[in-house]
């Protein structure tokens, strides 16, 4: 018996993951705060595919509920998988902002990330076989103002699969770890920050069952840093090579024309 356990499953990303990893014979640990969507999806995917699944509503960026989905981990004997996709976009300046939204963004995208990612490789090593992957994304490259909590919280979960990806290897683990960075994906998400689409040229957009059968592909494989799409790949590899203070001339001038918008 195999299982998953994957945050943010209601909707967008992580929703397309259950269906993916269903499909694959997995059973599921769903963990969102909406209960009603975990649940309706738990029974779609039980019955399609003969699986058990398991709604468990939390949320992440509170220290109770955090506690129980690390507790659920830690006592889950056939984890094979573990998806840290929770998350969510704020708008507008730091300085002009409340703190609460920038507070919890780094609870649930760097805290939760952190503790989950703790509870699952311990016994992920134990048993000598699994894999985590985390929801960054292609803002954790350059930072962007109107989305500096974002983008910094993205760029630190590159940094840290990263640096897990390393301590795996030196101690000779067959865990993998990957960081999944998408760009522009058609969800809820975008529409939560309340940005215009149209903005975007349509063929930066991707969709979301694009973007995990990417992830799964590059797990399978042992990739480390995923970016689906070729666009953003070649985005990617022009970040580093650009100077750091043409990119910041860059945002800037970006952010003076959307002021406020935010971006993904």
């Amino acid at each position: 018996m195999r299982e998953a356990l994957i945050t943010g499953a209601s909707s967008g990303i992580g929703a397309v993951f259950a269906r993916k990893l269903a499909q694959r014979g997995y059973d599921l640990v769903l963990v969102a705060r909406r209960r009603e969507r975990l649940e309706a999806l738990t029974r779609e995917l039980e019955e399609k595919h003969s699986i058990g699944a398991e709604a468990l509503a939390a949320d992440l960026a509170r220290d109770d509920d955090l506690a129980r989905v690390e507790e659920r981990i830690r006592s889950a004997g056939t984890l094979e998988l573990l998806v840290n996709n929770a998350g969510f976009g704020t708008r507008g300046w730091f300085h002009e902002a409340d703190l609460e939204p920038h507070d919890r963004m780094h609870r649930l995208h760097v805290l939760a990330t952190l503790r989950l990612t703790h509870a699952a490789v311990q016994g992920m090593t134990a048993r000598g076989r699994g894999g985590i992957v985390n929801v960054s994304s292609v803002a954790g490259f350059v930072q962007t103002p109107g989305s500096t909590s974002y983008v910094a919280t993205k760029a630190w979960m590159i940094s840290f699969t990263e640096g897990l990806h390393l301590e795996l290897k030196a101690t000779g683990s067959p865990v993998k770890v990957q960081a999944l960075c998408p760009g522009f994906t058609y969800s809820e998400f975008h529409d939560v920050v309340g940005m215009d689409r149209k903005r975007i040229p349509q063929a930066w957009w991707m969709k979301a069952e694009e973007v995990v059968d990417a992830s799964l592909r590059g797990l399978e494989g042992g990739k480390l840093t995923v970016v689906p799409g070729w666009r953003y790949r070649l985005l990617v590899l022009l970040l580093g090579l650009l100077p750091r203070a043409l990119l910041h001339a860059g945002s800037i001038k970006y952010a003076a024309r959307y002021r406020g918008q935010g971006a993904e």
